[in-house]
């Protein structure tokens, strides 16, 4: 099964859907919850990622992106290839 990572803020429906879609596949992730005041954080999420909005969802490795992107991917039917690997 993939490691996949969900950073996420407070406040984000964005973050929300995320989980609730990869909950919906039962899929286990990790949560890292980065607060919007936490400027160093945000940096190293920026460095790690590229992103700067909420959520980003990293899948083994592979740096998906956004809500958007990864809903994308499951409409695509891209996703849950990626989440059997």
């Amino acid at each position: 099964m993939a490691e996949i990572t969900v950073y996420t803020t407070e406040s984000c429906p964005f973050c929300m859907r995320a989980k609730a879609l990869l909950d919906q596949k039962g899929v286990p992730y990790d949560e890292v919850f980065i607060s919007r005041s936490d400027h160093g954080a945000r940096e190293r999420l920026v460095a790690e990622t590229g992103g700067y909005t909420f959520p980003q969802v990293v899948i083994d490795g592979t740096v998906v992106g956004g809500w958007d992107q990864l809903s994308a991917l499951d409409q695509r039917g891209e996703l849950d290839p990626m989440l059997a690997s």
